[in-house]
């Protein structure tokens, strides 16, 4: 049997990782959209034989993918030669494109006849057509209104390219040069790839390859192992919501249960709401180790040991339970566009849980809802424009040792900001404003990060603005051992006017010339009590602008008049009596909807709605949470009721 040195090792992990940066470097110097070139919402990996990711670019694209196993999409093609390439963006073949507007494609590496591995990766397209433009809105109820759908399918087969898809694209897209730009960009990709491995196979030879391969995966294992063998055993339960589950809806529950034995962890997501009449849920297909339910796990495991190597051997300690016909592992044919919020809110409960077995090291909660923000709209000339124009959100939740980070923090802290200059030249809009917003990052001893601000004005007629996954509107985020509590979002059509209107999570907005656009991200928590951070600090934010004088007294107890600090003013506030200080600190929002719906009910109710067929459940939960606003108290005979009356 072939082995590798502890030095080669590293060697040949070394040169995987610089291949895949050239993957990700060619990608996004290559392609036409702004939001693979500017946003960097891609990804590249090279994976065995067998489909498991053991190399990630080092610096470019989403690290969500890190850990993905493409095996059951590669299994798809029946059989594979030398030049071939294939291409999917179909949610529910293999469970590998999350949703539509991700277009993936693999090319199998071949060495002196042999197969080595694979050169993946994915883009997510600006629009693929469907019913709204960007493809993906909240208010979707299945996954035929969400575009094109791709089913595996060779591309390119004995280096002919197959002209059917480019055909397929062009008839379905609303602006097929851009799509089809990018996709000969994700070629250039994988050839990129193919290279350089075999550079790398060359250099070492197969056989230590392979073995290499082995190994490196190994080694990430065996990493894993270690940091959860340093966390105290025990089940840790946390729960967290999105806004609404549907247009004007309900709050969408994710609920999490992390049990830790030795060096194993289990990520069991009973208790997360039914499959929705919406496109919230995930297409998980119940795999335990889908990426969408593990970056969260990855995170924690990173910022507990920065030096773990991130491939799909750091998950093979993890299993997840996903419970089928719930958000977390829908049904075939449901509306999934939209599953980077509940991926997003998944990484949250993930983080919020380890704050229990982990207190003093872990971070408060990121903000939970990034606004990608997209618009169609036309040029002067009549010429339409489809653009992404960059995500706002929040900043980064505080750490234990430091404040977070402003602007882009968090859960998908890795989306770039789109400069202005670009958009404006691209698009006919016109910014007025793109930074932070004061007073936005959450009170703490250590302050959360300050949430980005966007307005616009719109310059033609009928050009609709999307706003996808708006969150936080409602309930905010938490912060940790006594934080204040983070700003919720905010999205208006024309401001600070008599005719402005509140949009709330409204992610659809049909606009006129003249008309503004202001989106403000959601807030971050913060990190202890925010009456113990030292008044030099506090006084040092309101110079800056990030703390006005009056969040300054109200949220820190410092007063400061003229750009100094008052001492006895602030002595006399901070010394007041004041609550004592929570382990989490939770958004009104969220305490008001958790004292009806308490955890024992939503146990009730996670019991009631798993025994009804999947198309019942979205239903049949409205209309518990109707009876329950209307007074009902005894849920066993609501049940009963709702049994008898739908025939159940």
């Amino acid at each position: 049997m072939t082995t590798i040195s502890p030095r080669s090792l590293q060697v040949l992990a070394n040169f995987c990782g610089a291949a895949a940066d050239a993957m990700a470097f060619t990608l996004m110097r290559t392609a036409h959209s702004a939001f693979v070139k500017e946003t960097e919402d891609f990804s590249c990996q090279i994976v065995t034989r067998d489909g498991l990711a053991f190399a990630n670019p080092r610096q470019f694209g989403a690290p969500w993918y890190s850990g993905i196993d493409y095996g059951p999409l590669l299994a798809c093609i029946p059989s594979y030669t030398e030049g071939d390439i294939c291409i999917t963006n179909d949610p529910e073949a293999g469970h590998v494109a999350t949703h539509t507007p991700d277009i993936h494609i693999w090319k199998p590496v071949f060495f002196d006849g042999e197969l080595a591995c694979f050169v993946v990766g994915h883009i997510h397209n600006t629009d693929v057509g469907g019913a709204v433009p960007a493809s993906l809105s909240r208010s979707l109820t299945e996954i035929a209104q969400e575009g094109l759908r791709i089913p595996p399918i060779k591309l390119v087969e004995n280096g002919v390219q197959n002209p059917f898809v480019a055909q397929l694209i062009r008839a379905n897209v609303r602006m097929p040069d851009q799509n089809l730009g990018d996709l000969a960009a994700q070629i250039a990709s994988v050839n990129i790839g193919e290279r350089k491995m075999h550079g790398i196979i060359r250099r070492f030879g197969l056989p230590t390859f392979l073995a290499g391969v082995e190994a490196i995966l190994d080694h990430a294992e065996a990493q894993t192992r270690r940091i959860l063998s340093t966390i105290p055993d025990g089940r840790y339960a946390f729960a967290d919501y999105a806004d609404e589950d549907s247009p004007a809806g309900l709050p969408a529950r994710i609920a999490l249960t992390l049990d830790i034995k030795g060096d194993e962890i289990t990520l069991d997501y009973t208790g997360s709401d039914p499959q929705l009449g919406s496109s919230l849920n995930m297409p998980t297909g119940g795999r335990e180790r889908h990426p969408l339910v593990m970056v969260g796990l990855t995170y924690v495991l990173f910022t507990l040991d920065p030096t773990l190597w991130l491939n799909a051997g750091t998950l093979r300690p993890a299993r997840a339970i996903l419970p089928e016909g719930t958000m977390v592992n829908s049904a075939p044919g449901a509306a999934i566009g939209m599953r980077s919020l509940t991926c997003a809110m998944t990484q949250i409960v993930t983080v919020g849980a380890f704050a229990q077995a982990l207190p003093g090291r872990i971070p408060a909660a990121a903000p939970g809802g990034n606004a990608i923000m997209n618009i169609k709209t036309a040029a002067r000339n009549g010429r339409p424009i489809m653009a992404s124009i960059g995500p706002v959100g929040g900043g980064g939740g505080a750490t234990p040792f430091a404040d977070g980070s402003d602007g882009a923090g968090g859960a998908t802290g890795f989306l770039r900001n789109t400069p202005i200059e670009i958009t404006e030249a691209e698009v006919p809009i016109r910014f007025l404003r793109y930074g932070l917003a004061p007073d936005t990052g959450a009170p703490g001893f250590w302050r959360g990060g300050l949430s980005a601000v966007m307005e616009f004005q719109v310059s033609a007629p009928e050009t609709v603005v999307t706003a996808r996954n708006r969150n936080r509107s409602v309930m905010g985020a938490w912060g940790l051992m006594g934080a204040g509590e983070p700003c919720i979002s905010r999205f208006v059509k024309n401001p600070d006017t008599d005719q402005a209107i509140e949009l709330g999570n409204t992610d659809l907005v049909q606009c006129a010339p003249g008309d503004v656009i202001r989106v403000t991200g959601p807030g971050a928590g913060g990190w202890g009590d925010p009456f113990t951070r030292p008044a030099a600090l506090v006084a040092q934010d309101v110079q800056r602008g990030a703390v006005s004088p009056q969040a300054a007294a109200r949220d820190y107890g410092v007063v400061i008049r003229d750009g100094v600090v008052e001492a006895t003013a602030t002595a006399a506030l901070r010394s007041a009596p004041r609550p004592a200080p929570e382990p989490y600190a939770f958004s009104t929002g969220r305490r008001a909807f958790e004292q009806v719906w308490t955890a024992e009910r939503y146990a009730h109710l996670t019991a009631f709605l798993a025994a009804q067929p999947v198309g019942w459940r979205f239903f049949l939960k409205h209309r518990v949470f109707a009876a329950v606003a209307a007074g009902e108290t005894d849920l066993p005979a609501l049940f009963t009721r709702l049994r008898a009356t739908y025939a159940l």
